[in-house]
């Protein structure tokens, strides 16, 4: 729904303003080789290492909430709580062909062997990861003029290989 898609925006707009804000979180990206200016173009944010970061700006954070629909916030194991999925992570927000924001990945930026390295946004009535291509509509009009496409494994392959001029990949 277009609620939905207000909502990630914001949550994009929100992870986005907190990269800056995080020195370990923009040193991470350096050693990665990304720039600020490619960061900037592909929104890239980032989630802070607190269970709750987007009550800073959702009032409404609970399990009946549109956050949880979406998939921003989960239920505890025990079902008496609600935190944020993403924490302590690089955020990529993930695009529909029509440049809206649909889904998040998140990579961790502190090993743990707790953690799975990557997290994604669930499955939901806008996202569905099968039917989706990462950086797809930052590079349709490159594969439209070239007739082909290279598809490689993440997000950073496609960012990276972007910011050296290859503008026809996507990640499953």
């Amino acid at each position: 729904s277009s609620d939905h898609k207000k909502l990630l925006l914001v949550a994009a707009r929100f992870y986005r303003s907190k990269l800056s804000l995080d020195s370990v979180a923009v040193s991470y990206l350096k050693e990665r080789g990304i720039s600020g200016e490619i960061a900037a173009k592909f929104h890239i944010g980032y989630a802070g290492n607190s269970w709750n970061n987007l009550k800073e700006v959702f009032n409404d954070y609970d399990e009946n909430s549109d956050l949880f629909h979406v998939g921003l916030i989960k239920k505890s194991e025990s079902g008496n709580k609600v935190f944020d999925r993403f924490r302590n992570r690089i955020i990529f927000p993930i695009f529909n062909k029509n440049g809206e924001v649909i889904a998040f990945g998140g990579r961790t930026i502190v090993d743990d062997n707790n953690a799975p390295k990557y997290l994604n946004s669930p499955e939901t009535d806008l996202f569905v990861k099968s039917k989706e291509l990462y950086g797809f509509f930052d590079a349709q009009r490159f594969i439209i003029k070239s007739q082909f496409a290279i598809v490689v494994e993440g997000y950073f392959d496609v960012i990276s290989m972007h910011q050296a001029g290859f503008k026809i990949l996507l990640a499953l």
